[in-house]
């Protein structure tokens, strides 16, 4: 027996004629080193190519998207090993026959301890079986195969789905990071603007040195922002390469937000939108698709252990080496097979199949409520996105004025550099949440399309797409 006291490399037996634990890092503080060429990493070449001479839209990207991410491909491979897994089960409604071809050379004794002569035989044979009767477990073992195959598909127009949204929330940041940028460029000349005058006002006397010191420090805050902005677009810029199945060093270029969204109400009430996710969201069908398969699975796994009717003939002909003529063989007959015991092997293979049926219903059901919460979330998150663009639209209007009136009131010799850089910090903040209120309509509303599994949630939507 292995010891606790005893080191862990220590309790493997040193037994080893392969040369097993060479193949592995000596210790287990210690760095396994290969001894061989490791394979190079592979990616499949792009589908097509996107333009790099001009913006793109969303549709030209979604479209790209689903032809090279990944994930589209890994879930139509696994819906195409899901069809071959019917085809598979289908198999066992036809006769099984099998070919061979022997060659056996024999030297028998016989009871008189007298040797026989070395004996060749050799030739063809062919055996077919058929079950005709099996309590119905090869129509169950089809019809699960068959519910694996429809939740593949479902979860495969759910990973589209899911794709579109990762695009549009990609998307959304990089013009959200965009109008960012070209807002913080714009404060950055405002600072400017204001260091100007308040140097102008310190050169007429107007002004002490501090005042100089403040709109240096606003200024340099400023750059600061911007240079972040610019960090920022760049990642979303590479995120969004990413998601559509490019290298993400790829530049992309995107039509940057021109008007503010045009906001619509939702279509269907609360309820409506959460009786439709039951039968828009595929997914949540692939769920009940899983369900339905584990329960006939259970259905073919408890009648396995039942007796079944098998057809089984064969032929052969056999041919010798020496001058004894050959002979043919034929075979038929019909098989009742009984199990008698296996060991409870039948009685634990029911019960799990039938744990695993009922496991796969909570699976569902888990899926139905988070799905309720996500569109129970997404539909109130848009409400409020919603009421909020037009009081951020307001708010950039009066900080703008405030801002404008400010800086003429200092330039005039009136008011302080603190009242100055406080209006123009209300501007620069007013606009960055105007842009933010933007993105949330956006995303808020791509989020609830993918949660309800609808793209027409809304009775008049517009924006940058």
């Amino acid at each position: 027996m292995f010891s606790a006291a005893t080191p862990a490399a220590a309790q493997w037996p040193t037994l080893d004629p392969y040369g097993a634990n060479d193949k592995v890092a000596p210790a287990p503080h210690l760095r396994w080193e290969p001894t061989l060429a490791l394979p190079a990493v592979g990616i499949n070449a792009v589908a097509g190519d996107l333009a790099t001479n001009q913006p793109l839209s969303l549709p030209e990207l979604t479209e790209f998207a689903l032809r090279n991410n990944p994930r589209t491909r890994q879930s139509w491979l696994a819906a195409r090993a899901a069809a071959a897994g019917v085809g598979i089960e289908q198999a066992d409604q036809l006769p099984q026959i099998s070919g061979a071809y022997a060659v056996t050379r024999t030297q028998q004794v016989t009871n008189a301890g007298l040797e026989v002569p070395w004996q060749t035989r050799y030739g063809p044979s062919v055996t077919l079986s058929y079950i005709l009767y099996d309590f119905g477990v090869r129509a169950y073992q089809i019809e699960n195969s068959e519910y694996r195959l429809l939740a593949a598909n479902l979860v495969h127009n759910r990973v589209l789905q899911d794709v579109m949204f990762l695009v549009e929330q990609a998307y959304y940041r990089l013009i959200g990071n965009d109008a960012l940028v070209r807002a913080n460029e714009l404060s950055l000349r405002n600072a400017a603007t204001v260091l100007e005058a308040a140097q102008k006002r310190r050169e007429s006397g107007l002004a002490t040195v501090a005042d100089i010191y403040r709109a240096e420090t606003q200024l340099a805050q400023a750059q600061l922002n911007l240079t972040r902005s610019r960090g920022e677009l760049e990642k979303s810029r590479g995120q969004l390469a990413s998601v559509v199945g490019l290298p993400v060093n790829r530049s992309i270029g995107v039509r940057p937000l021109e008007a503010p969204p045009q906001i619509g109400e939702v279509a269907s009430s609360i309820g409506d939108l959460l009786a439709r996710a039951k039968t828009s969201r595929p997914d949540l069908v692939a769920a009940e698709a899983q369900v339905r398969a584990a329960q006939a699975n259970a259905k073919a796994v408890a009648r396995g252990g039942l007796p079944s009717i098998e057809v089984a003939g064969g032929g052969g002909h056999i041919m010798f080496n020496d001058n004894r003529p050959a002979a043919s063989n034929y075979s038929a007959g019909l098989l009742l097979r009984i199990p008698i015991f296996t060991g409870f092997r039948d009685t634990y293979s029911a019960r799990q199949a039938q744990a695993q049926a009922e496991a796969a219903e909570a699976s569902r059901d888990v899926l139905v409520r988070q799905a309720e919460v996500e569109v129970w979330q997404g539909y109130y998150d848009l409400t409020s996105v919603g009421s909020s663009i037009s009081s951020a639209e307001s708010q950039v209007r009066s900080a703008e004025q405030t801002a404008q009136a400010t800086l003429a009131r200092y330039q005039s010799g009136f008011g302080t550099i603190l009242d100055l850089i406080t209006a123009q910090q209300d501007e620069s903040n007013a606009r960055v949440q105007r842009i933010q209120s933007y993105l949330d309509w956006f995303t808020t509303l791509a989020r609830l399309q993918v949660a309800v599994g609808a793209s027409d949630l809304l009775k008049a939507a517009g924006g940058a797409k």
